[in-house]
């Protein structure tokens, strides 16, 4: 009891006299499962029998109830490896009451997928899908955080393939995509320009990057994926289930493109995302619409601003009576290597 009432009282305590946002509780699995990392023999069993700790549910139960019970608004965020049920799910219902869970899974994918030689990632395109196929189960946030980024992992800069300008044209693709996709969003301070230098405490992050124009122009995209997601409701408003993201094309797996779009309860101003990750230049890119009318270009990770080669998108396309993809209609336009097109319609 003492033990318990220390902790939960140290998170009370941040909350009240520091008022940080929300608290990120580490390495949750290992406190929920009594034999996690350990061999027959070392582990006791449960009263019942078998391998969940009990004590420790329990207390998370208690902790999270406290927090967002008398801090409205803060989170609490659960970095949990395993498929433990309920993880974000209400303490009356037997969840363990926590706002979102560390999408471990879709970070492994992602980073996996980014890493590769452009070549490879057609054999590895549903590394990147798969995230969706389990979305609904909780309240998720994609993450890239300080452990991806440290014990020569290498920086995200670091992560991509290629020469320099393709590092950069690759990690604006990626962050588009990270943005579009369903789940909050969690990247670790630096990494927005494109730090190239692993994270270290013992020292302030890489500030003086900025000076050059790649980092420069990362920074500005990333700022502007940012505007636009806290413009635009479709962005977050329908995250948990399936109802936010469509995939407009999942399979594109030879040209290592992919297409969906994100709506929000009143079906205006909706999102569409088109992503290519190859080095190729898709001169007339044509992606299927769901619906007929126009699509107005929102954002282009290739103009030269960002850093990109300056290949230029018509501000609105017309859609076309031309089925595509399985939608009657569909927009054609240059998909330039490494970029992400963004239309609103």
């Amino acid at each position: 009891g003492e033990v318990k009432n220390f902790l939960i009282d140290n998170a009370i305590f941040w909350m009240n006299e520091f008022h940080v946002d929300g608290l990120r509780v580490d390495a949750v699995a290992s406190m929920l499962y009594l034999d996690y990392g350990k061999k027959d023999g070392q582990w006791v069993a449960n009263k019942y029998g078998g391998n969940k700790n009990l004590e420790a549910i329990e207390f998370f139960k208690h902790l999270n109830s406290c927090v967002l019970g008398m801090f409205p608004g803060t989170v609490m965020i659960a970095e949990e490896s395993t498929a433990w049920p309920k993880v974000t799910g209400n303490v009356e219902d037997d969840g363990l009451g926590f706002s979102f869970k560390w999408n471990m899974g879709w970070m492994h994918d992602f980073c996996d997928y980014m890493k590769l030689d452009p070549y490879f990632r057609k054999d590895n395109h549903y590394k990147m899908t798969f995230a969706m196929s389990y979305n609904a189960a909780e309240n998720y946030i994609l993450v890239l955080s300080h452990d991806e980024v440290v014990h020569l992992k290498c920086s995200m800069l670091g992560k991509m393939p290629g020469y320099t300008v393709d590092k950069f044209a690759n990690l604006r693709a990626g962050y588009a995509f990270m943005m579009g996709h369903a789940g909050k969003k969690l990247l670790f301070m630096g990494q927005e320009f494109g730090q190239e230098r692993e994270w270290s405490e013992a020292r302030e992050i890489d500030w003086f990057s900025l000076e050059d124009p790649l980092h420069k122009g990362l920074q500005l995209w990333y700022g502007d994926l940012l505007r636009l997601y806290n413009k635009y409701p479709c962005m977050y408003e329908l995250d948990g289930g399936f109802e936010g993201f469509r995939w407009i094309n999942a399979d594109d797996t030879e040209k290592s493109i992919y297409s969906f779009y994100r709506q929000d309860h009143t079906g205006r101003n909706n999102l569409m995302f088109v992503i290519n990750f190859t080095p190729m230049d898709r001169g007339d890119y044509r992606v299927g619409v769901p619906r007929s009318g126009k699509y107005t270009l929102m954002l282009n990770s290739d103009e030269a601003k960002y850093g990109g080669n300056g290949a230029e998108i018509a501000q609105t396309i017309k859609s076309e009576p031309i089925p595509w993809d399985g939608q009657e209609q569909s927009i054609g336009f240059r998909l330039a290597p490494f970029a992400a097109a963004i239309f609103k319609f």
